[in-house]
């Protein structure tokens, strides 16, 4: 089974990159700079930021879809992130050096099929076996921990 990571198009956030403290707080988003690595995932980027970055908080629709999985969380962008794209059966870092994450598949009516918890460095194999399943659209990789949106999974 061959699956395709993706990061989130840069362009939804453009209108946040660059603006002040003051700015940001007024549209709900906080500016922080990593202090660590890990720790200040890009979900544009799909890695852990390095310390110095300026990275973005705000709220983001992960899911927004008419159904009761419906969801929302806070997510970290690099100020002036640019999109990019990931071969076929490439785990971004984003996902691999995680302890823990949480993969939850769902169908084409946005429904959730199946999930489970895994080790970073196990991310491949249990993308593998959940896509296997013909009902299964696509997947969302979270934090095991904190919840927080990471990734999107397809079939490539």
């Amino acid at each position: 089974m061959s699956f395709i990571v993706s990061g989130l198009d840069a362009a939804q956030f453009g209108y946040l990159f660059g603006k002040s403290d003051e700015e940001l707080q007024a549209l709900d988003a906080r500016a922080y700079v990593a202090d660590s690595h890990p720790g200040f995932p890009c979900r544009v980027l799909l890695k852990d930021v390095e310390p110095g970055t300026r990275v973005i908080l705000l709220n983001y629709a992960h899911l927004d879809v008419p159904t009761p999985y419906n969801s929302r969380h806070a997510i970290f962008v690099a100020d002036g992130a640019q999109s990019q794209t990931f071969e076929p059966g490439q785990v971004p870092e984003i996902l691999s050096i995680r302890q823990l994450i949480s993969l939850r598949a769902y169908d084409d009516t946005h429904m959730m099929v199946d999930a489970c918890v895994v080790a970073g460095a196990e991310t491949a194999d249990a993308l593998d076996a959940l896509l296997s399943d013909i009902g299964v659209s696509y997947i969302h990789a979270h934090t095991a921990g904190r919840g927080c949106y990471l990734a999107r999974i397809d079939r490539a």
